[in-house]
């Protein structure tokens, strides 16, 4: 006996077009072509390249080449009138993040942004704004947050498994980048073109990572060295230390002039202490919080008995594919992102108060962020920039690497 309802749905199956996000992508260079790729080979099953824009004759050229249903632009505007594109996703220096975005959202477009989402609190705001105007889709390349050690991780301090956290220590120093890769375009390691150095390029997915673990600091004292390894005008190294009202402390430590450098994040809470290292989470875990222990012990030497445990974790780090997917999911679907847009502030906030502590040599206020006066003192260092690049000496690109 036949089963009409299964061959219905079968056939059904076969005749329905599954309904995908029709994306646009701005900034074919490395990570642009990577999105493509990933995208084109059926990695993000739920959603199309069907746009993609460059200032690079070079750069239409490869998509031409490479991806016959694409259609090409030389320039944004033309692409989001096109009528093409319900969204898309944005790769290009980290200037233009904001200003794209938001023309792209008056246009009524869903936007995936590279990170950070901009250079200056300032800019990133207007973009926020823009962004509840429109109630579009809104989200952020923030893939670290699909490692499952992360997300592990978070969920344990959400828990609270780990009791009161007492400090975090981050040294992350495996960002190696010799003086070839800051050669490698022109608008590399410059204040006017790329607008920082290691904290706006290396670092912003773990200065998110850290405010999407522990919070934001209500203020940083930071030690910046610019043009320290590299014939450069930004920073290659950094050391930061960071205060919470609720006693919390915490070191950020990072470089792109170490090899081979270390990634190693440590915390110290009542239940004991939490290495993350090697992709591998280690808990030293007291069997009784510090704090009840000090409050019982007698013993002038004593510590709470601890336990070395090795944290299991589940779930396939998909990265990029993780967060498009996420993506796709929350435009056709309405599911909920893992990494909104508009929680790229909070990163660059990070970031900027280690500039500004820097700069001034004072505290960095987070909480009431001095805006104003840090834009002020980046174009001072725009205005005073003595680096020039020369076309003919590099290899031109339109948008940033790891």
């Amino acid at each position: 006996m036949l089963n009409y309802g299964k061959i219905e749905i079968f056939c059904l199956k076969g005749l329905i077009k599954v309904k995908k996000v029709k994306i646009g992508i701005i900034g074919i260079g490395n990570m642009g072509s990577s999105h493509i790729k990933n995208i084109s080979e059926g990695k993000v099953p739920k959603m199309e390249v069907v746009a993609a824009c460059d200032i690079s004759p070079e750069r239409r050229k490869f998509v031409e080449e490479n991806y016959k249903n694409v259609k090409v632009f030389d320039n944004a505007t033309d692409m989001y009138k096109s009528g093409l594109l319900d969204s898309v996703l944005i790769a290009v220096p980290h200037y233009d993040h904001p200003k794209l975005a938001i023309e792209a959202f008056s246009y009524g477009l869903n936007v995936l942004v590279e990170k950070p989402a901009g250079v200056y609190t300032k800019q990133v705001e207007e973009m926020n704004e823009a962004a509840k105007k429109s109630g579009k889709i809104f989200g952020i390349m923030y893939n670290q947050r699909t490692n499952p050690v992360y997300l592990k991780l978070r969920q344990m301090i959400q828990d609270g498994m780990l009791g009161n956290i007492k400090r975090v220590n981050w040294t992350i120093t495996d960002w190696y980048r010799p003086q070839a890769y800051h050669d490698s375009s022109t608008w590399r390691s410059a204040w006017k073109t790329e607008g920082g150095g290691a904290l706006i390029n290396q670092n912003p997915h773990q200065l998110d990572l850290w405010q999407w673990m522990f919070g934001m600091p209500s203020k940083i004292m930071s030690h910046i060295s610019f043009g320290k390894y590299y014939d450069i005008e930004v920073e290659d190294d950094v050391t930061a230390f960071m205060e919470y009202k609720n006693g919390m402390t915490g070191t950020y430590i990072t470089s792109t002039g170490e090899a081979p450098g270390t990634n190693r994040l440590e915390i110290a809470c009542d239940m004991g202490r939490i290495v993350v290292e090697n992709n591998q989470i280690t808990f030293n875990r007291n069997v009784i919080s510090e704090r009840e222990h000090n409050k019982v012990n007698t013993k002038i030497f004593a510590k709470p008995e601890c336990w070395k445990c090795e944290i299991p974790v589940k779930g396939e780090n998909l990265q990029h594919v993780g967060i498009l997917r996420n993506f796709a999911d929350a435009v056709l679907e309405g599911k909920e992102l893992l990494a909104p847009g508009y929680d790229g502030i909070f990163g660059l906030t990070i970031s900027n108060a280690m500039h500004y502590s820097a700069f001034t040599g004072k505290w960095a206020d987070v909480e009431n962020f001095p805006k104003d006066e840090f834009y002020e003192l980046l174009q001072e260092r725009i205005k005073n920039s003595t680096i020039v690049k020369k076309e003919n000496n590099v290899v031109a690109s339109t948008e940033g690497t790891y």
